[in-house]
């Protein structure tokens, strides 16, 4: 069955990086857009990053751009998330999904798996 487990969060001060990692199996990961979401506590889910199947383009939310960076590794199956100068509103739990459709990247799409999720948290 398809799965997607996220890896690399933790604690780290204003201005750190992380980087985190989202394994997926189960299907032909180079067939499918992959995206990132994030949680805060008390909010709802927010789009970060998305990437092509083929991960020639890559896709930010203002809020993230210049900051962070989304690749993938079709050979291992394997999402990543290079998060650079991280800020406190960054604290939340970063989801991987498996994109079933979307007509507008990171606007207007649909999921059909999603991780377990790992918590990133900012604080000094």
């Amino acid at each position: 069955q398809v799965q997607l487990v996220e890896s690399g969060g933790g604690l780290v001060q204003p201005g750190g990086s992380l980087r985190l990692s989202c394994a997926a199996s189960g299907f032909t990961f180079s067939d499918r857009w992959m995206y990132w979401l994030r949680q805060a506590p008390g909010k709802g889910l927010e789009w970060v990053s998305a990437i092509d199947p083929r991960g020639r383009s890559q896709y930010y939310a203002d809020s993230v751009k210049g900051r962070f960076t989304i690749s993938r590794d079709n050979a291992r199956s394997t999402l990543y998330l290079q998060m650079n100068n991280l800020k406190t509103d960054d604290t939340a739990t970063y989801f991987c999904i498996r994109i079933r459709s979307q007509t507008e990247v990171g606007r207007t799409y649909h999921y059909d798996s999603r991780g377990q999720g790992t918590q990133v948290t900012v604080s000094s």
